[in-house]
């Protein structure tokens, strides 16, 4: 498996600058067109909806705004990644909200990279529930970047969060490319004894295989116990100098609720690292 198509939200420079980086540095290793989606924000569907003049003065600023900021963000990405020789790449401008359109678009892309919500932000472009809305509705793996994160690369080190569930083992097939490309991959697992999918006898010899077929280097780390395995598996990735984790996504939609798992909810609440998640 390899990434041909790779899709990156586009935003405000100042918060999505190292985010397209890492973005084009996967495409660059892949070999893969980059494709930089910056959303208007609002879909002009719903004027026609409700009959809504998009003609009238104060309606067509506000589109022309949301429009010239769009632009803006396809100009810089376009600058950055030719900068940065991607091979190839592709700015669009696209019409509707972040959490659907991005969903929708990411469907025909290998892999979709996004940025989680930073709630102290001002005026925030995506809504708060944009992370978990794309993971658990894009069917594709989506790799989130927290707010602040500084460094135009992940993957050196990669720690998987492993519990033997369908979620777990899409995510890691799901990030295959990447952890072929780490220095390390470590595996990790919490209260083996709990989970019904796992054998404890054999718990983690059979990922670790798996991976080592690949050519992975990789390691298993000791079972852990843990009440609160979300902050655990944080603080264990400090420790272990973990430029990304990854982990199956848990919950369930209903209109634009979310159920989510109680570890997922952590890591996409708190993570300081980026996250590669699938569901």
């Amino acid at each position: 498996m390899s990434y041909k198509t790779i899709l990156v939200h586009l935003d405000k420079k100042s918060i999505a600058e190292h985010r397209v980086r890492i973005a084009a540095n996967l495409a660059i290793a892949e070999d893969a067109c980059l494709i930089g989606v910056a959303m208007i924000g609002i879909s002009t569907l719903t004027f026609q909806q409700a009959h809504i003049d998009e003609k009238d003065p104060v309606l067509a600023s506000h589109l022309k705004f949301l429009h010239d900021r769009a632009a803006r963000f396809v100009r810089e990405f376009e600058t950055e990644v030719k900068r940065m020789d991607a091979p190839s790449y592709e700015g669009r401008i696209v019409d509707g909200e972040a959490n659907q359109g991005i969903s929708l678009l990411g469907r025909v892309a290998d892999l979709i990279v996004i940025g989680r919500t930073n709630l102290e932000e001002k005026s925030p472009i995506v809504a708060p529930d944009f992370p978990e809305y794309v993971m658990m509705n894009s069917g594709r793996p989506v790799l989130i970047i927290p707010p602040g994160y500084e460094k135009d690369t992940v993957g050196n080190r990669v720690m998987i969060c492993w519990n033997a569930s369908r979620e777990s083992i899409r995510a890691v097939a799901d990030a295959i490319p990447i952890l072929k490309r780490a220095e390390l991959v470590q595996v990790v697992m919490y209260n083996v004894d709990n989970e019904p999918d796992v054998n404890a006898e054999l718990a983690g010899s059979d990922i670790a295989l798996y991976l080592a077929r690949h050519g992975i280097n990789v390691e298993v780390l000791p079972p852990q116990k843990n009440k609160h395995i979300g902050t655990a598996l944080l603080e264990l990735g400090k420790q272990q100098s973990t430029d990304l984790l990854v982990m199956g996504g848990y919950g369930h939609t209903r209109f634009r609720e979310f159920l989510l798992g109680g570890v997922t909810r952590t890591v996409l609440g708190e993570s300081d690292i980026p996250v590669l998640m699938s569901h």
